[in-house]
């Protein structure tokens, strides 16, 4: 990795509106789960804190949505704006250059997302029974933002049109297509971050039923990410002005 990049990419991206915006947006966990506290409802914080807060709106609509929006803007917006040719002229490897603005991207991610995360479920199991959802699903959403902002910032490569295909990865296939067909799930980084997750809360499946198991969870994401790692590395090494598109 490259130290100088890594620096140059944290403020540019802390210094957009997005970021910002993208922080306010985690702060709705909080909020379901302070309401739910307050109301009297027949779930139990363990269920509740699993199901609706980690599993159905964290994992399944937060994570995605702030790898997304982060994940291609760290390469995608110097395509856009035409400085790419700059950073692409120095002499600096190009699987470096990619592993810089991923680590900038996926600390960027968990760090948002895993305030939410702990934050929110702290809240919502006030001391009972599922403490173990915490740590469990802070290493899952850690796990799930490098792969999904490997992704990403392998989209943003390879068109410019990033954002709206990772819209529709996100809402079409994850949300729609693997409910329907649960083969696709293989292809989803949704299922494993649940499923790494849910393996290491270690709770009935009252509470949390993963689709993927904890050690298939681990194998898909090792071979989602490092493949699009790779393939970003090598489509950015064979770039040229005018290509991404």
């Amino acid at each position: 990795m490259n130290a100088t990049i890594m620096s140059l990419t944290a403020r540019q991206l802390l210094g957009r509106r997005r970021t910002v915006l993208l922080v306010l947006v985690a702060l709705l966990p909080v909020l379901i789960a302070v309401t739910y506290r307050l109301g009297n409802d027949t779930t139990t914080p363990a269920e509740f804190t699993a199901k609706v807060l980690l599993d159905g709106l964290i994992v399944t609509v937060l994570l995605p949505l702030t790898a997304l929006v982060i994940g291609t803007s760290v390469l995608g917006a110097e395509f856009e704006d035409g400085t790419a040719v700059y950073l692409l002229a120095k002499p600096i490897a190009r699987w470096r250059i990619v592993a810089s603005k991923l680590a900038v991207a996926t600390g960027v991610t968990a760090a948002i997302v895993l305030l939410a995360t702990v934050v929110s479920s702290l809240i919502a199991l006030d001391g009972g029974n599922g403490q173990a959802l915490v740590p469990a699903f802070s290493v899952a959403v850690v796990a799930g933002s490098l792969v999904y902002c490997t992704v990403f910032v392998l989209l943003s490569i390879v068109t410019s049109r990033a954002f709206v295909t990772g819209l529709v990865y996100v809402f079409v296939w994850e949300g729609l297509v693997t409910g329907l067909f649960s083969g696709t799930r293989v292809l989803s980084v949704h299922a494993y971050t649940v499923g790494l997750g849910g393996a290491l809360a270690d709770v009935s499946t009252k509470v949390l039923d993963p689709d993927l198991g904890g050690a298939s969870s681990v194998a898909l994401m090792v071979v989602v990410g490092v493949a699009a790692f790779v393939y970003a590395a090598r489509r950015l090494g064979s770039w040229e002005m005018g290509e991404s598109g």
